[in-house]
């Protein structure tokens, strides 16, 4: 005798019933307490045709009602038989399978029930959508894993100060390192500083013979990559390759070079913000490309050093790549000789973006463009003066030879388009546009846009060389191109007007004798617009606000943001004629603490209004401690002015 209980909590129904050998394989023993075992029907063979043989052959229609309500074929709660539905097709997302449990059977209906009213095709999407996120992540998650079995037996000290990577970290970890680093009188931290110089070495295998088919493999999907995350994957999959042995690398100086010029160039695309491209530089496999190709950096081109110095000014901007640029600077001047005119453009900007002074480069850089400067393009020379003004390197070799190659009024024009001439990052051979008629060049000509006529003009004011040829060639072109222009141009650009009206006032000021300055409606023109405070607001740092508060206590009528024809005065005292200057780390080179291009000028017109010029720098200023000794101070530099 077998007894069979329902499904259904709520009653027990035994009914004897006698099974025929065929259905053996659809019931399995179950046993009970108290010794007694009962058959279990295999539910995943019922279906509507399924049937249980009894010893009155019980069919279908002789089946209890609950047997019924379970395999389906009535609604549970109304004990009536739905009534009957067209067969539909088949899931598309879901196989129909006859040996289907209950829940696979319930999803199923679900499918259908999507797939009558026409959102199959959305389902169809999320599931995909979903494999290749997947796919994805264990993409991800294998690459990192496999990093760090490269760098097993290395000791390396995460940067987590971004929010986005502190999940990577643990924290437990990161902070015993941290102790474990400051013991030892720094022992650990130099261990660690050797073993990541030994693994960049290790992943930078550039010699012996090149797999140039790998090479170039390489380089096109770099090249073809549409971000910056993208063409990073890309490298840290190639670095861990010759970590595990892959030799020789495919990761040449051409390579790396390529690879962070192309990340700095899809970050400038899409404009991403400084806060991101610092998080960026902070990964891992970032920092194991930048130190391939700083390693690799004696055996690239000229044009890979000029791709790389572009490339780190544009990522890290002046916060970041102190010894990096120490190092572009070193090799740099061994290659100056084979610099073209954008390679010296391009290198010379770089370092003035970064506020990074190297004299010995800039001193190469000035000869070399001096031999070639009748092959520099408008945006090349104007990009490179400005450069030079901005760090205050010295330029009389390359001041004199633009004199001497551009000695004719003529050979100076201003277009009226707003056309940019070629890009920074544009790779390529050196452009020269000299016309040869009967062996002999023509003279070059420069056809300068208002911007390019307007930088220039001031780095001649920076280096005090108004008197020079070439900057009256440009003055001039300026003076009688913003004639006509100006009524709707001023009103745009007022950094534009800015620099026009600061040249104009050191013309008048100390240059008096040329005659060179503008007056009249045209100055009244200019002066309107750089009085335009839509994009020249004055802000005042926290160093200005805690010197000011001293000042207070000197007893002395100090005003503060003092107003002149050309810049606002930190702080003054109008009666003595006395300029006090604040000056912030924004003034100075990062690496030397000299004054910047912008802040000699500022001193030098400042002074030449007539005023007694004081300076306070920050760095003075940080080696004073306490409120008693930082007022002391001020009254010691303002003792000489004051009388």
């Amino acid at each position: 005798m077998e007894f069979l209980l329902n499904p259904f909590p709520t009653q027990t129904y035994l009914k004897p019933l006698i099974f025929k050998p065929k259905q053996v394989h659809s019931l399995s023993l179950v046993k009970l307490r108290g010794g007694l075992e009962f058959p279990r029907r295999n539910l995943a063979s019922l279906g509507k045709n399924s049937s249980i043989s009894t010893g009155n052959s019980v069919n279908d229609d002789e089946m209890e009602d609950w047997e019924l309500e379970f395999v389906g074929e009535i609604d549970p709660f109304s004990y009536q038989a739905p009534k009957k539905r067209k067969k539909q097709e088949k899931s598309r997302v879901l196989n129909d399978e006859e040996g289907m449990d209950w829940c696979l059977k319930a999803r199923k209906m679900a499918l259908k029930s999507i797939e009558s009213r026409g959102l199959a095709h959305k389902v169809e999407d999320l599931i995909k959508k979903k494999k290749k996120k997947k796919k994805r992540l264990a993409k991800k998650d294998e690459i990192s894993k496999e990093v760090e079995e490269i760098e097993e037996g290395f000791d390396f000290e995460e940067d987590n100060g971004n929010e986005d990577f502190d999940n990577q970290i643990n924290d437990n970890v990161s902070r015993l390192r941290d102790t474990v680093s400051s013991m030892g009188d720094g022992m650990f931290l130099e261990k660690k500083e050797k073993a990541m110089e030994e693994l960049v070495q290790k992943l930078a295998q550039f010699s012996g013979p090149s797999d140039r088919r790998k090479e170039v493999n390489l380089n096109k999907d770099i090249i073809q990559s549409q971000t910056a995350e993208e063409i990073l994957e890309i490298t840290s999959e190639m670095i861990m390759a010759v970590g595990k042995g892959l030799s020789p690398s495919p990761l040449s100086p051409l390579n790396s070079a390529t690879a962070l010029h192309r990340i700095a160039k899809n970050m400038e695309k899409v404009s991403m913000p400084s806060t991101r491209r610092l998080a960026f530089t902070r990964q891992r496999e970032m920092s194991m490309l930048i130190g391939i190709a700083m390693t690799a950096l004696p055996e690239c081109s000229a044009q890979g050093v000029s791709n790389i110095a572009w490339a780190l000014s544009k990522i890290g901007g002046d916060m970041l790549f102190l010894s990096e640029m120490d190092r572009v600077a070193e090799v740099a001047l061994a290659k100056v000789a084979e610099f073209n005119s954008q390679n010296v453009a391009n290198i010379a900007g770089a370092f003035a973006t970064m506020r990074h002074s190297a004299l010995d480069l800039f001193e190469g850089l000035a000869k070399r463009a001096a031999d070639i400067i009748h092959s520099f393009h408008e945006q090349e020379l104007a990009q490179m003066l400005w450069a030079f003004a901005s760090l205050y390197e010295p330029a009389d070799t390359l001041l004199q030879a633009i004199d001497t190659v551009f000695n004719n009024a003529n050979q100076i024009k201003c277009c009226l388009s707003h056309e940019t001439v070629k890009d920074d990052e544009e790779t390529g051979v050196e452009n020269s546009r000299d016309i040869e008629f009967g062996g002999i060049p023509d003279p070059p000509v420069l056809t300068l846009s208002r911007y390019q006529l307007g930088n220039i003009a001031w780095s001649y004011a920076v280096f005090g060389q108004l008197d020079r040829t070439f900057f009256s060639h440009v003055w001039k072109t300026l003076s009688s191109f913003e004639e006509q222009r100006i009524s709707e141009q001023y009103r745009g650009d007022v950094m534009f007007a800015s620099q026009v009206h600061l040249v104009n006032q050191c013309l008048k000021l100390d240059y008096s004798h040329l005659q060179l300055s503008i007056d009249g409606e045209l100055e009244s023109k200019i002066v309107r617009a750089w009085k335009t405070k839509r994009f020249n607001q004055k802000t005042t740092s926290s160093f200005q606000k805690e010197v000011g508060r001293l000042l207070v206590s000197t007893g002395l009528d100090w005003v503060r943001e003092h107003p002149t024809d050309c810049y606002t005065i930190d702080a003054v005292l109008v009666d003595q004629k006395v300029a006090l200057e604040i000056d912030g780390p924004t003034h100075f080179s990062r690496n030397t603490g000299t004054p910047l291009g912008h802040t000699i000028l500022k001193r030098c017109h400042i002074a030449a209004s007539g005023w007694r010029f004081v300076s306070l720098s920050y760095q003075e200023w940080e080696e004073l401690e306490g409120e008693v000794e930082q007022l002391e101070y001020l009254r010691k530099i303002l003792k000489d002015h004051l009388g």
